[in-house]
């Protein structure tokens, strides 16, 4: 408790302690939280998507990634850094690895391991073969999965992951490249899909088959040509189900997608939005689902969906953003998104309080027009174990991406 009122205080004390100010000079409301750059060039620092743990369960060390360029797409020889940054020694970098299997938007899926006080974990590369690394920072023992990994259950004993060497071949910037998809020319293969690893003894099972969804259910706007693919997946906070994103490539390079839920032997699956619009989502409790989906009773918008039932709710409409990346802080009265840049080239983290419906920014952060496509920087806004921190992933000036901490105590406290 101590060592937390200690990072916070000297948060507030930061070098933009009440104002931020936009690239373009625009001054911002006094009124936003306090907010400090954990990184520093020559090198870029980032962490990637919104649904991982980056913070350790004292909320003292912040995991990322450290890399030498920007503005173009990974090769299979450009290695990344592993790293973590400490807060309270005046946000000292720690390096603790590296990859060879990562992507703009989603890193190499570093995580700390969820039951775990003291381990972390990476995807990796091993010649032609993608894998997993488990570090402990207290034993020092690395061991290696033979098996890449996307969601990880509470327990920290299994995961699953989906195809990384079709997502690259059907959508650069969420796989990886290195190794070559062997069911490139199949639009619906069998051998290709989701799998199941055990992270204690490295056992992988494919539990269910791009070929398998591909003939399930309805397929909206179907037509030759079309190419399949899973993606994003993430487990319910119980493990007891997961939910992932079917999606296919129509031939103009154009996509649509179905959220689909399923146990996690991949039986009892579930169509849970069918439309071909859902996007970003997360997990609320294991039987709801926030995502964002167009549908008859306000359009684009953020959805609340009941697993397995037809129970649909809008959340937010109209002040939530209807395309940021959703996450809810502990005790779900808060969720906490972000937008992609308006016309001045500005992002947008903010708050959204449930009951009350209420937005509360956190500051505008200026994207310059180079962060575009593949290597785009969402700020992606990850919050600490207690819900008191955010940090984000936004470029600064010259420096490249960095890392952002904001701090949000006197909001949600």
């Amino acid at each position: 408790m101590k060592r937390s009122r200690l990072s916070r205080r000297r948060l507030i004390k930061s070098v933009l302690p009440a104002v931020l100010c936009t690239a373009a000079g625009k001054r911002a409301s006094s009124r936003l939280p306090p907010v400090r750059t954990i990184t520093s060039p020559p090198q870029h620092h980032w962490f990637g998507y919104y649904d991982k743990f980056q913070f350790d369960p004292t909320n003292r060390y912040v995991l990322g990634m450290q890399v030498g360029f920007e503005h173009r797409s990974p090769r299979a020889t450009d290695r990344i850094q592993i790293g973590m940054v400490d807060l309270e020694d005046e946000d000292r970098w720690i390096g603790l690895g590296e990859s060879t299997s990562w992507c703009w938007q989603q890193g190499c899926m570093l995580q700390w391991l969820p039951g775990s006080t003291s381990q972390i974990l990476w995807n990796d590369r091993e010649e032609d073969r993608f894998v997993c690394r488990i570090l402990d920072l207290k034993t020092k023992r690395r061991r290696t999965i033979a098996q890449p990994v996307y969601s990880v259950s509470p327990d920290g004993k299994t995961a699953i992951a989906p195809d990384f060497r079709r997502i690259n071949d059907v959508r650069p910037g969420y796989g990886y490249p290195g190794v070559r998809d062997p069911s490139s020319d199949d639009l619906a293969p069998e051998k290709s899909g989701i799998v199941r690893v055990s992270l204690e003894t490295g056992e992988t099972e494919l539990i269910l088959s791009i070929a398998q969804i591909a003939r399930l259910g309805r397929i909206p706007k179907a037509e030759p040509g079309i190419k399949h693919y899973f993606n994003h997946l993430l487990l319910s906070p119980d493990g007891s189900r997961f939910v992932f994103l079917h999606r296919w490539r129509y031939p103009d390079g154009s996509r649509l997608t179905r959220m689909i839920t399923a146990n996690p032997d991949g039986s009892d699956l579930w169509i849970l939005d069918d439309n071909g619009f859902t996007s970003h989502f997360i997990w609320r409790d294991p039987n709801h689902i926030l995502a964002q989906s167009d549908q008859p009773s306000h359009s684009r918008a953020n959805y609340l969906f009941q697993d397995r039932t037809r129970k649909i709710e809008a959340v937010g409409p109209g002040i939530l953003n209807p395309s940021g990346h959703c996450s809810y802080l502990p005790g779900n009265e808060w969720i906490l998104s972000d937008s992609y840049p308006d016309q001045d080239r500005n992002q947008n983290p903010h708050l959204y309080h449930v009951k009350t419906r209420r937005r509360i920014s956190l500051g505008m952060f200026h994207s310059p027009g180079k962060y575009t496509g593949e290597w785009r920087c969402d700020t992606h806004p990850r919050c600490s174990r207690d819900g008191k921190l955010v940090c984000i992933d936004s470029p600064k000036g010259k420096a490249g991406r960095q890392l952002h901490l904001i701090d949000i105590s006197t909001i949600v406290g």
